[in-house]
This record gives structure tokens, sequence and C-alpha cells, in this order.
């Protein structure tokens, strides 16, 4: 069956790209050094600050970090949080053990997200559902994300972190909260399928399994 014509529809290169962006997006864990080009981050962090946000209040804020002082002290945050992690697992804490969880000493790029302080003082759209500046600043890592993947450039996502001790260290006022390390920056290759699947930590559900239809757990026809 031929689709109907969208008069706002991208061309099919351009949707083809999109479509790719999003399908070949990786968090990638190895990093190949190098540099990304300021006005490359500039474009990038753009590109981010271009999601959409509950109320329009766009609680990101983005942290370059570039003391190499400042990247280890972060390492060593997550180094610590990694043994926790481990020991939180139990049996299946030296297979975590043996998974590469970041790329910190060797990416282009260390940028640390955070969400504003301030927060409570908006109501539009956060007044039942609060958690939706979460959800804002998730959506503007993902347009980051994308928009690397389209450059050649890998990123990957870190929680592994406590909050406040990675606040204190960046000097975050009270209320605002950090929430993603991202590593950014040239990689050797991308993987071909997500890490933790080509690692036999996890497998990915299909989509028809996760899809319902009127009510929970009542399958999509």
């Amino acid at each position: 069956m031929t689709e109907p014509v969208n008069q706002h529809a991208f061309s099919p290169e351009e949707r083809a790209a999109v479509y790719r962006a999003i399908a070949e997006r990786r968090d990638m864990r190895h990093f190949a050094g190098g540099e990304v080009a300021p006005e490359l981050l500039t474009r990038l962090l753009a590109a981010a600050h271009r999601a959409p946000s509950v109320g329009l209040m766009q609680p990101w804020r983005f942290i370059r970090i570039q003391r190499p002082q400042l990247r280890a002290a972060i390492h060593d945050l997550v180094e610590a949080e990694r043994l926790r992690t481990a020991e939180a697992l139990g049996e299946r804490g030296d297979d975590f053990m043996r998974l590469k969880v970041e790329g910190i000493h060797d990416c282009a790029e260390l940028l640390v997200a955070a969400l504003m302080e301030g927060r409570e003082a908006h109501i539009f759209g956060r007044r039942t559902l609060p958690e939706m500046d979460l959800a804002s600043l998730s959506c503007a890592i993902q347009n980051l994300w994308l928009a690397a993947r389209a450059e050649g450039l890998g990123m990957g996502w870190v929680s592994l972190f406590e909050p406040q001790a990675l606040g204190d260290l960046l000097g975050l006022p009270a209320g605002a909260k950090a929430v993603a390390i991202l590593c950014l920056g040239p990689v050797t290759e991308f993987y071909a399928k997500p890490m933790l699947v080509q690692e036999g930590w996890a497998t990915e559900r299909p989509l028809q399994e996760l899809l319902y239809q009127d009510s929970w757990g009542t399958p999509a026809c």
C-alpha cells in the first residue's frame, strides 16, 4: 500500500537520515581521544537546547569539564559508585565489574548535565507530574546524542555517581541536581548492537511486547 503524500514531510533521503541516526545511536564507552572542534560542540549543544520542555522552563544546564584534575575527580566518584553497584548486584557483581561502564578518561569532551535550581516555581505542566523537569532534560540529552551520531561522534551517558557529591564538586547551587555525566568524542567504531547486548548482560525486548491497546496488558492489534 502506498503511503499518502504529506506536504510537511521531509524528503525520503532526509527521513532516512533521521531514522538512521535513531537506529544507530549507541551508548558509547570506548573512545578514541582526539577533539571536538569548537564550532561542532556549539552546534551540538544548540541542538540540545532546541529540545522541548514542559512550560518552556528549559531546566537543563550543561557544564563543560576542562580541568584534568576535575575530570579525574569525577572519574573517582564514578569508580566509587561502580564498586557499590557491584556489591548491590550480588551474584551478578563480578559480571558487572567486567563491563566497561564509562569513558571519562578517553573521551574528547566531558559534560555534566544538570537540572537548574528553583524548579518548584514552574507549575505549568508539573503540578501533578513534577518529574517533567527530568523528562525535559532527557529530551535535551537525546537531541545531543542524535546530533552527535549524525556528526560521527560517540556519546555515553554515565549515571553511576552520587548526585550530591558531584554537585558539591561542581559547585551546584541548592536545589540544582546533577543528572548525567556525558562522554563525547570520536570513536574507532560504533557498536553493532547496544553494548550490554553484545556483552551478554541484557537482551532487548521487541516493541510488540511493550505495546498495549486501551488497557494495561492488552496486546495491541
